[in-house]
This record gives C-alpha cells, sequence and structure tokens, in this order.
C-alpha cells in the first residue's frame, strides 16, 4: 500500500463537539450514572419509533437476556432463530438454560427464512427470535403471523436496525414500534446511533417494560432516582434477583445528540448504498444487497457476495493492500468453538448451507456517514480490477 494512500475504515460513528459538549453537561451535573439523561433518552427514543415503553440497558446482549428472561424462557426452553448472526444471539438464550434451534436464511439476502420456521416448532419451543441483519429488515409480518398462530413471542433482534423502516399495512413505520412482543437494539460503535456501548428495549406491554427496569438493576424495588429526591428517607427492597444493565446518563446524553442526527444519516447511508448499487452493477458476477420493496435498510453494512472463484480472505487482504478495510461476511453460531457440544442447541436438517455460504463468501465494504462519494468509486473500481484477472488467466 502507498504510504500516501489514506486508509478506508469499514465503519466510522459520527462524533464531534456536540456529543462533547453533551457529556460535558452531564460530567459537570454531579449525577453521571442512570439518572434523567437515561429517562429523556428513553422517551426520545420511544417517541421516535411510536414505541408505548423504551427501557435503556448496558447493551443488546444485556437486552436481549432481559427480553427473553421476560417472555419466560427458563432451562431446556427451545427458542427458534438463525446461526447466521453475531454469537451475542444465541449466548443470551443459552444464558436461561434455553437451547437456540437455529434455522437458515432466506435465498436473496442475510434475513431468517420464514418459511423453515414452522416446521422446527415444537411444544418446548418459548420464543421465536429474529434477526434485522446488517439494518436490512426481516420479514417481520409472515413471522408475526407464525408466532401468533402459535401462540409463540416474537422478539426481534433489531440490534442494527434502528431508523430501519417496514412497510405495515401501507405506512412505513420504524423498526421498534410494538408489532412484536419486543425489540432489542444495540448503540456500539459500529451501529449507525452510538453511546460508546448500550441498549434499548421497546415493547407495548406495560409489564415486560416494568420488569426489565426491575431486573436492569440489581431488582432495587425503588430506583435511585426516586430514592435521592424524596423528601422522606425510603428504604427499597431487593424482591427477586436483578442484574447491573444499566445505562450512565454520560451514554444516554451522547445517545440523546445522535437521535437528533440519525435522519441525516440515514439519508446519506441511504444515497452511498445506491452509489454503491450504481458502481458494482456491472460486475455481473458481484451479487450486491436487494432492499425489498417493503423494507427500507439504514444501511448500517453493506455486504456483498462474491463468487467462487474469488477467495475471500485473499480478495479482503487485496483490497487492504490499496487502502481498503473490509470484513468477512456475518459468523455462523454453530461453527464457533462455543458452541462444540451439540447439545447446547439444535442446527435444522440441511445444515444451513445458505448460511455458510453467506459467511464464507461475502465481504462487508466500507460504509459510514463521512465517507465520500469518489471513495465509494474508488471502491468499485478496486474490485472491477481486482476481479479482471481471474477472466485474464482463463482467457
Amino acid at each position: 500500500m502507498s504510504p500516501m494512500l489514506p486508509q478506508i475504515p469499514v465503519a466510522k460513528p459520527m462524533l464531534d463537539e456536540m456529543e462533547v459538549e453533551a457529556v460535558r453537561r452531564v460530567v459537570l451535573s454531579g449525577w453521571v450514572t442512570q439518572g434523567p439523561e437515561v429517562a429523556a433518552f428513553e422517551n426520545e427514543f420511544a417517541a421516535f419509533v411510536q414505541a408505548d415503553h423504551a427501557c435503556a440497558v448496558s447493551n443488546c446482549t444485556t437486552a436481549l437476556h432481559l427480553a427473553l428472561k421476560a417472555v419466560g424462557v427458563g432451562p431446556g426452553d427451545e427458542v427458534v432463530t438463525v446461526s447466521h448472526t453475531f454469537i451475542a444471539t444465541a449466548n443470551a438464550i443459552r444464558y436461561l438454560g434455553g437451547i437456540p434451534v437455529f434455522i437458515d436464511i432466506e435465498t436473496n439476502g442475510f434475513n431468517i427464512d420464514p418459511q423453515l420456521i414452522q416446521s422446527e416448532i415444537t411444544p418446548r419451543t418459548k420464543a421465536i427470535l429474529c434477526v434485522h441483519q446488517l439494518g436490512m429488515p426481516c420479514d417481520l409480518a409472515a413471522i408475526i403471523e407464525i408466532g401468533r398462530s402459535n401462540g409463540i413471542p416474537i422478539i426481534e433482534d433489531a440490534a442494527c436496525a434502528t431508523g430501519s423502516e417496514i412497510l405495515w399495512d401501507g405506512q412505513w413505520e420504524k423498526i421498534g414500534r410494538p408489532r412484536s412482543d419486543i425489540a432489542c437494539f444495540s448503540f456500539h460503535p459500529r451501529k449507525v446511533v452510538t453511546t460508546g456501548d448500550g441498549g434499548m428495549l421497546t415493547t407495548a406491554n406495560a409489564e415486560y417494560d416494568r420488569k426489565f427496569r426491575l431486573w436492569r438493576q440489581h431488582g432495587m424495588s425503588v430506583p435511585d432516582t426516586v430514592r435521592h429526591g424524596s423528601r422522606q428517607v425510603i428504604y427499597e427492597g431487593y424482591p427477586e434477583l436483578g442484574y447491573n444493565y444499566r445505562m450512565t446518563d454520560l451514554q444516554a446524553a451522547m445517545g440523546r445528540v445522535q437521535l437528533t442526527r440519525l435522519p441525516d444519516l440515514i439519508s446519506r447511508r441511504r444515497h452511498l448504498a445506491e452509489l454503491y448499487r450504481q458502481e458494482l452493477r456491472d460486475i455481473t458476477w458481484l451479487e450486491t444487497p436487494v432492499e425489498p420493496s417493503w423494507a427500507r435498510s439504514n444501511w448500517q453494512s453493506y455486504c456483498v457476495m462474491l463468487p467462487p472463484w474469488l477467495d475471500q480472505r485473499d480478495t479482503m487482504q487485496v483490497l487492504l493492500d490499496k487502502g481498503i478495510s473490509t470484513r468477512r461476511g456475518i459468523m455462523n453460531i454453530h461453527r464457533e468453538d462455543a458452541y462444540a457440544d451439540k447439545t447446547t442447541h439444535r442446527v435444522a436438517a440441511g445444515q444451513l448451507p445458505k448460511s455458510v455460504a453467506a459467511q464464507q463468501g461475502t465481504i462487508i465494504l466500507p460504509l459510514f456517514a463521512q465517507l465520500t462519494d469518489e471513495e465509494v468509486l474508488f471502491v468499485a473500481d478496486t474490485l472491477r480490477n481486482l476481479c479482471l484477472a481471474p477472466q485474464r488467466a482463463t482467457a
């Protein structure tokens, strides 16, 4: 790589003096843990997605844990989900003693295939956990219909999908508006909205929300904000086992600023994704992501499928040598050492060929709001030139 060539990262959070000032305000207030900023962030996030309740937590993994616990997942219970996702999705099931049941992804995308769900439902199925992979909404309407017809709760792993939309009864709605039972979000730096780390649960179920708020703070019966603001002495109790899953006010202050940026961030990402689509469409052997007519992705990531004659690692290395960072395709949980014990999970018949192919044959290209149009053209040209080599070799 030329020393003059700048490195293009695969992702980069949009942060500036606005976030710095928000955090400074909280630091000088003297209240830096879960408090008024968290409450304000929850209210603003709920309003943004039009949810009845939004509860902030320390990250999306803890959000998934609490969501699964709320719907009653326990030892030996099965949860239908995908292996083609980050490992936290299945880990949260195992924290409760549950058994992930892995099914394959759809043909023209990286989300769960709703047609495969029904055959894996058993008397032990306690929940369906769908993932909006890379920010692209999954077929939530079809999944909810299956869940309702079987009396099974639906939980959305919306870690990547803050700001993504789905067409529902002719109207565009944000992912997180309660159509399923619970949706869980991430604010990791790789996401479109970041608080450094953090998570959020949205739901229409007031009892679920009450449980989330109890469990996230050690099972404490009286929140800190109530106790410290009272004119009378209050003794809190601990009626049940809880966890330290709180978001801090420092994080929430960042999140509030990020939420105001979100419409512009998504608009820019959608522009970049469309530019990628236009620039890569003449590379006929490269499969680019497809956005269904009923979905609007926030384009948290842009993932392309390589042809069989291009090695994934070699391609990534060539791009890196040219100053372009990429990431390999989404992992398959059932192929990781942590899941070597087959008693911890169940894999649907067929061994998930589409999921495995997606992991082995895809790469994630740079996409973030600060990425320039010229850099997108450079990435596209580099891919185009790289892939001419095998054709010349076989000519």
